[in-house]
């Protein structure tokens, strides 16, 4: 878990797993001897959420004018924010999965050989502006940071699910954090905190965005909310979920800001050390199948509330991503795991820790070893 956390070159082996494997296919070529070569227009589509509800999902600009931005102090921080959420029927155009400007760095920052808006094909299963489905008590909101150099869309298959079981769901862009954001007026920030070198800007990136989290918060729980659909939400109830640095952020945030309760880290080494005690939420770590994260074991006694550490084995740092299924659809082998069930098992447990701490609703499956899913194991660190 720790190797790929280094700036660019950990960036570009993030990415460049699933998307060359699409370029190998696009260009005609074969997966593996024998494997006859993908169809020249592939159909790349997430798939569809289990829950009760349709998913309705929007996006957000939000300024913060009391922050200046961390990479670009002269500018007031910036944030992009998609909320996806339980929706009333299937009103609404088919969400877009990216925008053509974000697909098109991430395609030419791997150096890829694909078409620059290949992204923007992807198939999602959320409705734009959707009407959001009213609840008695309100909707649990969730947050999800992605990891470095990623942007918001690379969550969004975990993000249907939660919504279409019950959760609001806010999947934030940092912006020159990641290949490419694009702010509505046009203009894109490109990735400057990848130009840095990465011990140098890992705890800066975790203490930032556990900042944009809790403005994030502000802005969606506070008396003048961003989104009008912020009334169906209850602030009595919130989790954050990320993914690598994101992961690593979660427990940031749970340290600054008191309105989260719960937090999960999917694959993401702590750079910011946990004294011991400090996190007294439940808290949630699920790795890939790597030598166990270092920083996992020096922090584990800074997890003072309910805790697991769960291992999948099997998986890589990306398999907690939409990114192996849109490859597999390819006709890839995304390997030892078939790529719709890597997702299925980040949906599952993340749904079961997010039922259980935000809910108050029993789930067995976080109480150990579960026939259904043999590929994960319980971790009891030394």
């Amino acid at each position: 878990m720790t190797a790929h956390h280094d700036t660019r070159r950990r960036g570009r082996w993030a990415l460049a797993v699933p998307l060359a494997l699409l370029a190998t296919l696009l260009a005609g070529g074969t997966a593996a001897a024998g494997t006859p070569a993908a169809p020249a227009t592939p159909v790349l589509r997430l798939p569809t959420p289990t829950g009760q509800y349709a998913v309705g999902t929007t996006w957000l600009h939000l300024t913060d004018p009391a922050r200046p931005d961390p990479w670009r102090p002269e500018s007031r921080r910036e944030l992009m924010v998609s909320l996806w959420y339980p929706s009333v029927g299937a009103a609404g155009a088919p969400a877009p999965y990216t925008a053509a400007a974000v697909s098109a760095r991430i395609v030419a920052a791997e150096g890829l050989p694909l078409p620059p808006d290949v992204l923007t094909t992807v198939r999602t299963n959320a409705r734009r502006d959707a009407p959001v489905r009213p609840a008695a008590r309100g909707w649990p909101l969730v947050v999800l940071s992605p990891g470095f150099s990623l942007s918001r869309e690379s969550l969004t298959g975990l993000a249907e699910e939660l919504a279409s079981r019950g959760y609001v769901v806010a999947g934030l862009d940092h912006p020159y954090e990641a290949w490419g954001v694009e702010f509505p007026d046009g203009r894109v920030a490109d990735c400057l905190a990848c130009e840095r070198e990465w011990p140098d800007v890992a705890a800066r990136l975790v203490e930032g965005r556990a900042a944009d989290v809790s403005f994030v918060l502000d802005r969606l729980t506070g008396p003048r909310p961003a989104w009008r659909g912020a009334r169906f939400v209850d602030a009595s109830r919130i989790g954050m979920v990320g993914h690598s640095i994101g992961g690593a952020s979660a427990a940031q945030a749970l340290r600054t800001d008191r309105r989260l309760d719960a937090g999960a880290d999917l694959d993401g080494t702590l750079f910011v050390p946990v004294p011991a005690g400090a996190v007294r939420k439940p808290f949630l770590l699920v790795g890939s199948d790597r030598p166990a994260d270092a920083s996992w074991q020096r922090d584990w006694p800074g997890l003072a509330g309910w805790k697991r550490w769960l291992t999948v084995s099997g998986s890589g740092h990306m398999s907690f991503t939409d990114r192996p299924v849109l490859g597999a659809q390819l006709g890839m082998d995304p390997g030892a795991i078939p790529a719709e069930r890597q997702l299925l098992i980040t949906r599952e447990y993340v749904v079961a820790f997010l039922d259980a701490h935000l809910r108050d609703r029993a789930r067995p499956l976080l109480d150990g070893p579960s026939p259904a899913y043999p590929e994960v194991r319980f971790t009891e660190p030394s």
